[in-house]
């Protein structure tokens, strides 16, 4: 079978088409190259990236400590925590993406948010900092493997 060339135009495979619905257009090798290029030029900016979402999750935490755990605070957590899985990966972070992933399972219910151990909140955030501190990147480092198993265990056992 013959190769495309790398100025050839490849449609979205059928599986994609059905997810998002009707027909889509080809997709430009070049386009998906300038893309790839724009994240390298941006990588720079991603270790910053991190380290302040990893300020404000500290912050976050902080404030619990003085004001308790409540809604506001609650909310305020699951935001950073959102944040933290909906990008993490994107910015070359997946294991960040995996914990904050375990944390937002933990909180993510109003009804039941409170009643989360605050010690469990206390190690994800450790472990993200300790993930960003360390560049701890990935779940096949063994101690990024062992730490989310262990984080997603209570996680599953508290709910």
């Amino acid at each position: 079978m013959a190769q495309p060339s790398s100025n050839a135009v490849h449609p979205f495979p059928n599986a994609l088409q059905r997810k998002v619905g009707g027909r889509m257009g080809p997709v430009d090798p070049a386009l998906v190259a300038r893309a790839d290029a724009a994240l390298d030029r941006l990588s720079h900016n991603f270790d910053a990236w991190l380290s302040e979402e990893v300020l404000y999750l500290a912050a976050v935490r902080a404030w619990i400590r003085v004001v308790g755990f409540n809604a506001q605070t609650a909310a305020d957590l699951n935001l950073r925590t959102h944040e933290l899985k909906g990008l993490a990966a994107t910015y070359g972070f997946p294991l960040i993406t995996q914990i904050a992933a375990s944390l937002c399972r933990l909180i993510e219910d109003e009804d039941t948010r409170l009643s989360a151990p605050i010690r469990l909140i206390d190690a994800h955030i450790d472990a993200i900092s300790a993930a960003a501190r360390d560049g701890v990147r990935s779940d096949r480092d063994p101690i990024g493997r062992a730490l989310i198993v262990a984080l997603d265990d209570c996680v599953r056992e508290v709910l």
